[in-house]
């Protein structure tokens, strides 16, 4: 049975992914691995290991005594907080990422899945239905880890016959984990203000369009790409989408569900970074390559969200 190991577990989509791969794979098959205490969902069904992805012997001792196939490494500093920090996000992103694909070579692993962003592309990048291969040179410092990523998993892939494979992950709502530090972190947050307080303030334009994707197809496309057929992938590097929309959209939707809701802007930094990113995603190659395609569009992800966070906090809508 192949044995996972996963980085970053605790995070917003590491802490949803463990669970649904443990159902598939077998709870003792997936080591959830992470730097903090994690969340009482991580302790259910399989092991948990605290792991820091900068310390070497570390991660290869675990890789070698859970005799661990794939890696999915999801450590990662986030946009908003690297800015505010972009020489952890540096440490965390670009030598983590160096230390994953070096113990991948070493150690002969079967697969590495690195997720990259839509933060990898940048102001020159087409923003309306942006190609999988074109110019990317972000502007923000996660964004340049990003692109990190994809060169330096595609070049092992080149020397040393690594099977790296990486997302373009677009904005991801969850209705579990909390927000992450992300600039897409406006459309979980707004659920839970919504039914809380009735209004939100958004940290972001009314027309900033984002692609977005909701969590159970975030998990799906990463599953999905784990287990494509090597032979079968041309790329090494995917952009995966479900639908875009702005926050005047998100809140026009939530409406239909709250009617007295209502939301006011004040853009602070992140807007700037989120003007550099794509709009819309040309998503193509993945569909063609190992069969992408989306279970949610943006109603379903609305009424979805709305009931199963009224549910979690005890609250009527």
């Amino acid at each position: 049975m192949t044995r996972i190991l996963v980085t970053g577990s605790y995070g917003q989509i590491g802490t949803e992914l463990v669970g649904v791969l443990r159902k598939k794979y077998g709870g003792e098959n997936v080591l959830a691995t992470g730097r903090k205490k994690p969340p009482a969902i991580l302790n259910e069904d399989g092991p948990y290991y605290r792991l820091d992805i900068l310390d070497e012997n570390q991660l290869h001792t675990m890789l070698v005594d859970y005799d661990i196939d794939i890696i999915i490494h999801n450590a990662s500093v986030l946009s908003a907080t690297g800015e505010k920090n972009p020489q952890l996000a540096y440490r965390t992103n670009v030598e983590g990422t160096y230390n994953v694909m070096e113990a991948v070579r070493i150690l002969g692993l079967e697969q590495a899945l690195v997720p990259s962003s839509i933060a990898a592309f940048g102001p020159s990048t087409p923003r309306d239905n942006t190609p999988n291969d074109v110019i990317t040179r972000p502007t923000s410092m996660y964004g340049v880890t990003k692109v990190f990523v994809e060169l330096f998993g595609e070049y092992y892939k080149l020397r040393y016959d690594i099977d790296f494979r990486s997302l373009r992950y677009p904005g991801v709502i969850s209705a579990e984990a909390l927000p992450g530090g992300g600039t897409t972190d406006y459309a979980v947050a707004i659920f839970y203000e919504a039914l809380k307080e009735k209004k939100y303030t958004c940290f972001l334009g009314p027309d900033t369009r984002l692609p977005m994707m909701f969590m159970p197809d975030c998990i799906k496309s990463t599953i999905d790409l784990m287990e494509a057929d090597n032979e079968k992938l041309k790329h090494r590097t995917f952009n995966v989408t479900a639908f875009s929309f702005t926050p005047a959209e998100l809140a026009e939707e939530i409406r239909k569900h709250i009617p007295e809701f209502e939301i006011d802007y004040e853009p602070d930094f992140r807007q700037q970074i989120a003007d550099s990113w794509p709009m819309s995603l040309d998503d193509s190659v993945a569909r063609e390559e190992w069969g992408w395609k989306p279970d949610y569009d943006l109603p379903a992800m609305v009424e979805e969200m709305l009931e199963k966070l009224s549910k979690k906090l005890g609250l009527e809508y």
